[in-house]
This record gives C-alpha cells, structure tokens and sequence, in this order.
C-alpha cells in the first residue's frame, strides 16, 4: 500500500513529498489511527511509524509497549489505555478508531522500496525488500553481520530507575541498562562476559562487516531479525568503506550523486558517513550517493608578471577614479528644461512624485523651488507627467549630475553617474579558463578603493567610511562577450557607477563601500556562492544591469584612450 505525506506553506515554498509502502497487515493498510489526547483535550495523530509499532503490539496482546528505542521516551499501557512519560510521569489517554484504508499497490515495488524496516513492526516479508542494487548491498552487508556471530553490540546508555505501570508491574530496565560505558578498547563489558567491538578485518575491504543486535523494542521475550547495526562501534575507516561500496553499487546504477559536508570531521564517528550508513543498514528512503562536496575556489592558479597580459582592444590596463568635479553653472530649472515639455491642460491623474493631482498644486513640503507649485511638464522620451515643483526638489536630492531619470519607468536622461569613491580598477588577461569557457583565457579585474570621508553626495558628509574585502577579484571570459562587458564596465567605472557608500546587505555595517547593481564574479574555479562560474546567463545578465544605469553598447564609444 502507498501513503503521500505532503506539507503546504502558504508561503509558496516548494517542499519534498515522498511516497512510502507499508505491509498490508500493518495498522494504515487496516484504516487503523492511533491518537493521544492533547492539551485542549482534542486528539492528535502519532505519526505513522509510531502507530505501526503500537499496533504491532496491540495485536500482540502485549500488555504494554516501550517506545524509547525509537526515539521517544513514552511507554503505551493497554490495560489503561494511557500514554506515560518515562521522565515525567505524566499521563495522556490515547485511544484507536477506524479510518479509511489506504489504496494498495498493485504489481512490484519500485526500486529502492521495501517495508520499513521498523522496530516492534510486523516482520519483514521473506527474501531481499527488492532486486535493486542498494538492497543487495544492504542484505550482503546484513548476512555478514550475521555470519560475525550475532552478538548485540549496543552503545552505553545511562541506568534510569524502573517505573511501575498503573497496574503496579515493573518495566524492564531501558535498553543497555546494567552495561558499564565503553573502556579504552572499544569494548562493552557486562555481567559475566566482554563483548568486542573490534570488526573483523578479514571481511572483504569494500563492505565491512557489521554486528547486529536485538530489537530493544519488541516486548519481553520477543527477537527480531531486523536488529539494527551498531554504528557507534566502526572506526572512521570502515565507515567510509562501508560509503564508497554504496556509492559505487548506486553510481553504476544511475542513482544522482549528493554532496556531503563535513567528510573532514573530527568526531571519533563521522556524522555524515554515520548518518548516511543508518540510511543505508536501514534500507528505507531515497537512495543517497556519497560524494566530496565540490571545494570553494575563489583565486586562479598563480600567475608570473610574465604571464599577464594587456587585453587586445582595449587600451591601457588600468584606470583611476577621483572626487567628483562639480558642475556649475547648471540649475536644476535649466537641467530639466532639456529634457520637458510644459503641459498647459494637464490630465486628470496624480503625480506620482507628490501623490496629488496633476491639476493641483504640487504637494512637496520642503524648501520651495523657483519654478510655480502649479506648472507641469512631461518627460520628451517616455511621456509620463509630472509636476515641475516635484522634478525640481527631486532632482535637488539626487547627485545633481546633469541627468534625470524618470521616477516611473526609469528612463535616463542626460548621462548618469554615481558616487562612487576613489579608488584604482585594473584589467588584463591570465592564461587560465574559467569553468563553462574552457576555449579562452580569462580576463581579471582587480578594484581598488580606500577608506576615506565621504562627500557631499554621500549619505553622511564629514564622516568616515570603511572600504571592506579590498582589492576585490573579479573575472570575465576573454571571448567576444566578455570584452564587451569589460569595456561597458569601465565606462560605468568613469560614471562611479560601479560602488557607492551605503549600508551592507551582507554584514549589515553602514557608511561602507557596497556594490552599486552591477554583479561581478568573485570566484574563479566555482560557483557555490552564485558569484562564480559556470553560470551561462550571467554576460547576459550583467549587459541588462549595466543598460539599466544608462550604459548601452554604443557607451562603450566614450571609453577614455
């Protein structure tokens, strides 16, 4: 039988849904739901591998059922029909009804699906879960864990005093009680006899061998064939073994590969190769390869004086920016005169400077432009309207460069720049590729830019600014594309368009150089960031950004010589 369990957000998030297949004879493919009462006194669901156990021993006629072995420090009294928390002794009434029966499936399981392997669940069906090649594995593993004599190999776990039941019998001690901790060999000593955790080196290299211990969670007197293998007692050698069968048995079967942090590790059990085992001696859930996660490559290979070169078509290999040069003898009223056209019958819309209409007088509130609150223009290119008082004391707050751009549609009038500090850009080609442009060398670009006091045009004038990460390291293919963005990017680099002063997006520190809507990539040999390659739009992308601050390809005629 197949169960969907889905989560929606109405946030929009997309989240994984799986399917899973349980044994007809186990509780959802009888339409049986076990409940507890909450709080509120309404009944909640346990979750599906927790009613399977507690169905499994409800069949059973077992009195009762200790359900920490699979992780939840609860013990289910039948005859009380009540849940006990072993630490707190609280009581909780539970109660089981009669739901809809989950559809069957029909035919063979896919690959890589088999009955849960849970523990205090009904018995697995006879035979391998399925033919796929990670249950092969797993079974061959198993049968060798087997072959190694049985014996449970269980980790310490601390001695907690037994609870009686409402009906006044004892609980066994938890599992592993009585055990003293583990000694300076890796080996559990119990009453009356030691058990080694030491693998038994003449298994085979690729699939070491494993021991497997009774099911803690079936009732007194109860085995299971199914004991899990205990991890805790494999050194990282044998784990990482035990990894690289798997991953070659579901590479040679077309499994997709998935990354794994932390392969590098300094606990004694690897977490990531520990938890990927369980995956695997579990033999539930996706098929998972292991591999070494790629390594963050930010710089090239290093590069002679010899093996820089200047970039043909481009002229020189660096360039400098300094303090902005004010224009003078421009007012705002003769700036915008170039670029409007008055509007003696305006149309029954607002300004969306102001918010009022355009038949009224302009709204701003702040110190009164020379032009009259009732004027109205329209913008010659893109035709949108607007009160004249407004442009005015807009463009009063902006770099008064000598362009407008239109607060609508972000058309740009006249030629935009920034307020970028000074600083120092640097150009040339080294004989390296980038990753996705295998066929050409790469051009690098080093920024430059100081701390200093910002200026007039800056957020706050007379203080200091920070210059963060710098000289930063920047990369383009050397093909056709990649010069034109070059040489695009030094035109924004006149204009001071490439950075600003502002606050941090990613350290959140303010009066600090940033960068001003242009991305540039800053990692050589990878892309774990975004800000690397391959990416195959990213030229593309980068053209539209630099189009947006008003830097087309006809720009690039103004390039300095």
């Amino acid at each position: 039988m197949g169960l969907f369990s889905r989560n929606e957000h109405p946030s929009g998030t997309l989240r994984p849904v799986r399917r899973s297949y349980y044994d007809p004879a186990s509780a959802p493919g009888k339409g049986v739901v076990w409940e507890w009462e909450n709080d509120n006194g309404s009944w909640t669901p346990y979750d599906m591998e927790v009613g399977i156990t507690i169905q499994h021993a409800y069949e059973k006629q077992h009195p009762w059922i200790d359900l920490t072995s699979i992780g939840f420090c609860y013990v289910i009294d039948f005859g009380t029909m009540s849940q006990i928390n072993r630490q707190t002794q609280r009581k909780r009434h539970i109660r089981h009804r009669l739901d809809l029966i989950y559809p069957m499936v029909t035919g063979t399981l896919p690959k890589s699906q088999s009955w849960p392997v849970s523990q205090g669940t009904a018995s697995s069906p006879p035979g391998p879960p399925c033919s796929c090649p990670q249950c092969l594995l797993v079974m061959s593993v198993k049968a060798a864990a087997g072959a190694n004599g049985g014996m449970g190999l269980l980790p310490p776990m601390p001695a907690r005093k037994n609870m009686p039941t409402p009906s006044g019998t004892k609980l066994p001690p938890p599992p592993g009680a009585g055990l003293k901790p583990l000694d300076g060999m890796g080996t559990i000593r119990g009453p009356g006899k030691t058990m080694t955790s030491q693998v038994n080196r003449r298994q085979a290299s690729s699939t070491p061998a494993l021991s497997s211990s009774a099911s803690p969670a079936s009732p007194p007197g109860a085995t299971s064939k199914n004991g899990r293998v205990a991890l805790a007692t494999l050194n990282r050698t044998n784990l990482q073994r035990l990894a690289i069968a798997q991953s070659r048995v579901l590479i040679a079967s077309g499994v997709p590969t998935v990354p794994v942090k932390n392969l590098n590790g300094s606990s004694p059990v690897n977490p990531a190769l520990a938890g990927i085992t369980g995956i695997l001696m579990s033999a539930a859930g996706l098929p998972v390869c292991l591999t070494r996660p790629p390594k963050l490559v930010l710089h090239p290979p290093p590069v002679s004086k010899s093996e820089i070169k200047s970039i043909p078509g481009v002229s020189n290999t660096s360039r400098k920016t300094t303090k902005k040069q004010a224009k003078k003898g421009k007012t705002p009223e003769e700036v915008l005169k170039k670029y409007l056209q008055k509007v003696r019958h305006p149309p029954d819309e607002d300004c969306t400077i102001c918010m009022e209409r355009l038949a009224a007088p302009s709204g701003y509130k702040g110190p009164q432009p020379t032009v009259k609150p009732d004027l109205v223009g329209k913008l010659s290119e893109c035709g949108h309207i607007y009160h004249l008082h407004c442009l005015v004391a807009m463009y009063n707050n902006g770099n008064k460069d000598g362009s407008l751009q239109c607060p609508t549609c972000k058309t740009i009038y006249g030629v935009k720049t920034g307020t970028q500090p000074p600083g120092k850009m640097e150009y040339h080609l080294i004989p390296h590729s980038l990753p996705g442009h295998p066929d050409c060398k790469t051009i690098r670009i080093i920024y430059n830019i100081p701390p200093g006091i910002q200026g007039p045009e800056h957020p706050n004038p007379g203080k200091s600014f920070t210059a963060r990460g710098f000289p930063r390291h920047c990369y383009l293919p050397d093909s056709e594309k990649g010069r034109k963005v070059l040489k695009l990017l030094l035109v924004a680099w006149d204009r001071r368009l490439i950075f600003a002063v502002g606050t941090s997006s990613t350290t959140g520190e303010s009066d600090t150089v940033i960068w001003n809507e242009v991305h540039h990539k800053t990692e050589f040999g990878s892309n774990l960031t975004g800000h690397g390659y391959p990416d195959a739009n990213y030229l593309d992308n980068v053209l539209a950004e630099l189009a947006a601050q008003g830097i087309a390809e006809d720009s690039a005629a103004l390039e300095k010589d």
